[in-house]
């Protein structure tokens, strides 16, 4: 039979107290607060309804290249 002991584990099984892991709130935030504000870029608007259907028809099935291996739609090499 099994007992436990004041810290809660198996005997043989030696956990002892655990740590802490995450650290102190008093150094919540630091990395935010040290980085520079950037202020933010104006974007195009983007596109809705019959007009993203399009686009997206077009970049699939129109403009593709033929041959040569295939490729993701977020791949970068041309």
């Amino acid at each position: 039979r099994a007992s436990r002991n004041f810290f809660g584990s198996f005997r043989g099984c030696s956990i002892g107290i655990m740590g802490k892991v995450h650290g102190s709130l008093a150094r919540a935030g630091k990395v935010k607060n040290q980085t520079p504000k950037v202020a933010k870029a104006e974007k195009k608007k983007r596109l809705t309804g019959r007009a993203k259907k399009r686009f997206t028809y077009n970049r699939r099935f129109v403009s593709v290249v033929k041959g040569g291996p295939k490729r993701g739609p977020n791949s970068n090499n041309k």
